[in-house]
């Protein structure tokens, strides 16, 4: 379960100021508590309780093992939702949004891999026999590549879910999510539509200090999906080494239980295996016919 949000730090970060009042979205009306000085207040109760919500099932998404896309183009964003990204271990889009990033996936991938193939090339030597002019070509490729790919280099397949900072602005992403039934977590400020977003968390997405604030809660919710998911194979690893034990120390004992026989303590068992033990003196066949005779004239 994620963390508390306290309102006061919410407060402190500045996550309640909205945008001027005529920028508005009529959507978001039940998130805004009041006007003033002709700007819009945001609720922070409602704002946490979104918060947590949203942590919550962040925290599931990545305890399933599954990746989260970060999507924040905009200036004020970018350098924090890298270091969050990165410290939660998850893909995330800071340079332009790539048009068919999701609908167009395996394209993309391509990509991904044109630019593992020059570091191949790089590797063995193939890259040195090329022309000046090629290698500068080739080089300057590799950089284009990384700077827009680089960060999705290990995302083998789409995502999960999708967490983006000002949906006005990554419209284009929105609509790729919606059209793959990716779920949508957004931090959505008082003039974006609400009703495109599946997890919204009503918040000022222009400043540092609250992009900042709400981003690094829902990076330590994922820290901590991934946490309990790392602890629950440990355990699961633990419990069939225990089992494997368990099995493979009956086995011996229950062969020795079998050659070794506990002698009975009781007194006719005794008396009954002694006997067994004597030997038997067998009978002649005149001996067997004599006695029948006598028992047939007793009769």
């Amino acid at each position: 379960m994620a963390n508390k949000v306290e309102v006061k730090e919410l407060l402190d970060a500045g996550v309640h100021f909205g945008h001027l009042t005529r920028r508005w979205n009529p959507n978001m009306a039940p998130y805004i508590y009041m006007e003033r000085n002709g700007i819009h207040i945001i609720n922070l109760y409602k704002s946490a309780a979104k918060m947590q919500e949203a942590g919550d099932a962040l925290a599931k998404i990545a305890a399933s093992g599954r990746k989260i896309l970060f999507v924040a183009t905009k200036k004020q964003a970018k350098e924090i939702v890298a270091e969050q990204a990165e410290k939660a271990n998850m893909p995330y889009i800071t340079e332009r949004w790539p048009g068919g990033m999701l609908t167009n996936f395996v394209t993309i991938r391509k990509a991904v891999k044109k630019m593992a193939s020059i570091d191949r090339m790089k590797k063995d030597g193939t890259f040195n026999s090329l022309s000046k002019k090629e290698r500068l070509q080739v080089d300057r490729l590799r950089a284009k590549l990384e700077k827009n790919l680089g960060s999705i280099s290990d995302m083998s397949r789409l995502p999960a879910a999708l967490f983006v900072v000002d949906t006005t602005r990554e419209h284009i992403a929105i609509k790729e999510a919606h059209k793959l039934n990716i779920p949508i977590f957004a931090m959505v400020d008082t003039n974006s539509d609400p009703r495109e977003v599946d997890y919204l968390i009503p918040s000022n997405d222009d400043a540092s200090k609250s992009i900042s604030k709400v981003v690094s809660y829902v990076a330590d919710s994922i820290v901590e999906g991934l946490s309990e998911r790392k602890s629950e194979k440990t355990t699961k690893k633990k419990e069939e080494k225990a089992s494997k034990e368990e099995k493979s120390d009956k086995a011996p004992k229950e062969k020795k239980e079998k050659k070794a026989e506990v002698p009975s303590k009781d007194a006719e068992d005794k008396k009954a295996m002694k006997e067994a033990k004597k030997d038997v003196k067998l009978e002649s066949k005149s001996e067997t016919l004599d006695k029948a005779k006598a028992s047939n004239e007793e009769e």
